[in-house]
């Protein structure tokens, strides 16, 4: 088992001879190579500048579990960024598919994680300004098959309040998914190294925000309160879970609130692509609940998971489709 709190995951000899897909930002060319042979500049805006962005997947037995929205945050960002992506929404998933389907045995898996990653492109020497890119973005397509560890559902997590707090959109924009996530990376090392599997973090004001890499939900007295959507990431799972809570009755509230509600909380749980809802069951020492998965948040996890399979029950050429809806 490889565990790392809500990321945790079970080990698969397989990830080793894996097949990546390649789109080179200045030839266009598309290419599906080994793992091993898996090779970029070191004048990539990745490289040079840490600069460019990314979507974590969930792929379904060879589809993609909320394609379109997943599309939406991608081009936007991009866009906001000047990020010249050079392809259309329906054109990125269609390189996706031809990814999953060199790999034996992805398409009939329900476990397969992708992670996409599309740079600034090659630069012509180390340095911010977009002048000295050539071509458009370098895309990187890597799935993996990757179970989640189901010990992090019977088990919970543990989180500590982190010193490094969520940025305002002036400094750096929480709702991008950009590859600069060193804020995010140090709060989760400060994590790790007092114990803990992962991070709970608030803004500038004191306010609880969100995880490291998940997004945050408390239960009280039957109520779901989630933390504005300001300072942090929009997380697609996160919206879900909003909308079928809300779709099924439970009382949903965006608000600010602090630490001393979380801790006195019924249920907290963590939401991501990867693991969908996470009980945590402890926060800076302190016993949520009962110290497991809550009721509610079980309840939320069954919603959720009838809604993921109606998403990727459609053909391919429907997720296709949706892209242009």
């Amino acid at each position: 088992m490889a565990t790392n709190g809500d990321h945790s995951f079970v080990e698969d000899f397989r990830n080793r001879d894996i097949i990546i897909g390649i789109r080179d930002g200045v030839s266009l060319e598309f290419n599906l190579v080994k793992r091993a042979d898996a090779k970029i500049s070191v004048f990539d805006s990745s490289v040079l500048v840490g600069d460019g962005v990314w979507e974590g997947l969930r792929i379904i037995k060879g589809n993609v579990q909320y394609a379109r929205e997943h599309f939406e945050r991608l081009f936007q960002t991009a866009y906001a960024l000047w990020i010249d992506l050079g392809v259309t929404k329906r054109e990125l998933l269609e390189l996706i598919y031809k990814t999953i389907d060199a790999n034996p045995g992805m398409v009939e898996s329900d476990d397969v994680h992708l992670r996409l990653i599309c740079t600034r492109g090659l630069k012509s020497t180390p340095y911010q300004s977009r002048k000295v890119n050539v071509g458009k973005s370098l895309i990187i397509i890597i799935p993996e098959y990757k179970k989640v560890d189901s010990s992090t559902y019977e088990n919970g997590i543990k989180l500590v309040t982190s010193w490094v707090r969520r940025g305002s959109p002036d400094t750096k924009d929480e709702m991008w998914n950009h590859l600069s996530k060193a804020t995010d990376i140090m709060a989760s090392l400060s994590a790790e190294a007092a114990g803990a599997d992962g991070a709970l973090m608030l803004d500038h004001n004191g306010f609880v925000k969100t995880c490291n890499a998940t997004n945050f939900f408390i239960v009280r007295k039957g109520e779901l309160w989630a933390p504005t959507m300001d300072n942090q990431m929009h997380g697609i799972t996160r919206q879900k879970v909003l909308e079928i809570s809300r779709r099924h009755g439970i009382v949903v509230k965006e608000q600010n609130f602090t630490n001393t509600d979380v801790y006195t909380a019924d249920e907290a749980f963590c939401t991501g692509t990867f693991a969908s809802q996470v009980p945590v069951k402890q926060i800076d020492g302190l016993k949520i609940g009962k110290g497991r998965m809550g009721p509610i948040t079980l309840q939320i996890s069954h919603w959720y998971k009838e809604d993921v399979l109606r998403d990727v029950s459609r053909s391919r050429d429907e997720t296709l489709s949706s892209l242009e809806s």
